[in-house]
C-alpha cells in the first residue's frame, strides 16, 4: 500500500510541475477536463494517496522497511 501511494503520489506532483511550469493539466487533458468524472476521481484518489504519505512521516525506520 505504502509504494502505491508513493507512486500516485509522484504522480500527482508531476502533473502540478506539469500545471506549475507549462500551464498545462496532464490528467485533465488526458481524462477530458477537469470537470469529467474521471478526472475528478484521479483527482480524489492522487490525494488520498498523499494523505496516506504523510503516515509515513510517522512511522519508525523499521516499520516502513518490512
Amino acid at each position: 500500500m505504502d509504494r502505491i501511494a508513493l507512486i500516485l503520489a509522484i504522480i500527482g506532483a508531476a502533473n502540478w510541475g506539469s500545471v506549475g511550469l507549462f500551464q498545462f493539466d496532464i490528467v485533465s487533458w488526458i481524462f477530458g477536463g477537469q470537470d469529467a468524472l474521471v478526472s475528478r476521481i484521479i483527482y480524489t484518489v492522487i490525494a488520498l494517496a498523499g494523505l496516506w504519505c504523510v503516515s509515513l512521516l510517522f512511522r519508525s525506520r523499521e516499520a516502513i522497511e518490512e
